[in-house]
């Protein structure tokens, strides 16, 4: 049986499921559809069973050409097969990433009824937005298969992971979130007012790096060279951070400490963090990152004593990091968190 975790390259048994969810209400044959993919129909009844993601993205396809439907049935009007491919082929033709987003998300505001994503920017954050009427909710499966492609797509334009720095949502936590976590961000909110995923304005300003003739082999992977790119869960990175997280900031090892910790040397450490385009310092932002927008996010503290709790000599040097990782201040973020309270 295959491991529960998220390793690089596989997806949960769990979201296949998901995937297959309105297509069982239909009362369809998923048969055939799962021998297409390669995958072994007895593996659903496996809670911790994974998936190769090119298993996944053929099930997807399949399930997108038999349902005419790219997003799984779970809108009244069907994304058809071939939109995700005609909103790529418009992006890569803008001149940045907020150009070609925009784009990308007025065609699926075109597309969907009753579930609008739009872009929203203030205060230095970016966030893509999902309007719904209050009755109607989504499952989470369907909030994260939009941003899957969305975020995917973004990144693939830049030529870079976009840092998602937040996610929240209306519906009720479900029982599985953890391919969601390596996918996105680790800050993931359920049972908010509104859905929407927080990013770093600045990006928006990024250069497309690609071109058409890119995108016919983008295109020939998709989409399962979205559910993986610029991420790996079992990379040295990976692993530091996770190690790190385990840590209160106080007692973070230095850069020797941790280097036995991995059983090698200090100079084989930083050679292998700078061949994944990695620093030790930039991996410990990125954990104080995240710690601080999870405490904003949950409201809890105020800003000198979690600026002590991250390691910061004080309060003004958590700001200025802040800025610098989010786009925002910490007031700036936890009231475009918590609008319901400003």
């Amino acid at each position: 049986m295959a491991s529960a975790s998220a390793e690089k390259g596989t997806i949960s048994i769990r979201l296949v499921r998901e995937a297959l969810h309105e297509l069982r209400q239909q009362g369809c044959d998923e048969a055939s559809l799962l021998q297409g993919a390669g995958i072994d129909g007895e593996l659903l009844a496996e809670p911790d069973g994974r998936v190769s993601s090119e298993a996944y993205g053929q099930l997807w396809l399949g399930i997108a050409q038999q349902m005419d439907d790219e997003f799984f049935g779970m809108n009244p009007r069907r994304m058809k097969a071939g939109s995700f491919a005609y909103m790529a082929r418009a992006a890569v033709k803008e001149p940045t990433l907020g150009a070609a987003l925009q784009g990308a998300l007025r065609l699926l505001q075109l597309i969907f009824d009753g579930f609008s994503p739009r872009l929203e920017v203030r205060d230095g954050l970016a966030a893509i937005v999902i309007d719904e009427p209050p009755e109607r909710c989504c499952r989470a499966f369907g909030y994260f298969t939009l941003w899957l492609m969305i975020h995917g797509l973004t990144c693939w334009l830049a030529g870079r992971r976009i840092d998602v720095l937040g996610i929240h949502l209306r519906c009720a936590q479900p029982d599985y979130i953890e391919d969601y976590q390596v996918m996105f961000t680790r800050n993931l909110h359920f049972g908010r007012p509104q859905s929407r995923l927080l990013f770093n304005a600045e990006s928006l300003q990024t250069p497309i790096r690609r071109s058409p003739r890119d995108l016919k082999r983008f295109l020939a992977g998709a989409p399962a060279n979205i559910l993986v790119r610029y991420r790996d869960p079992q990379s040295l990175g990976a692993r530091i951070k996770a190690h790190l997280r385990s840590l209160p900031p106080a007692h973070w090892p230095d850069v020797e400490a941790l280097a036995g910790h991995f059983h090698m040397a200090p100079s084989t450490l930083r050679r292998k963090l700078s061949l994944q385009g990695q620093s030790y310092q930039g991996l410990k932002d990125q954990v104080r990152r995240d710690l601080a927008i999870a405490c904003l996010d949950g409201d809890s503290g105020n800003f000198s004593d979690l600026a002590f709790e991250l390691g910061f000599a004080d309060t003004s040097a958590f700001y200025k990091a802040f800025k610098k990782w989010t786009g925002s201040t910490p007031g700036q973020y936890r009231a475009l968190s918590h609008p319901e309270s400003a």
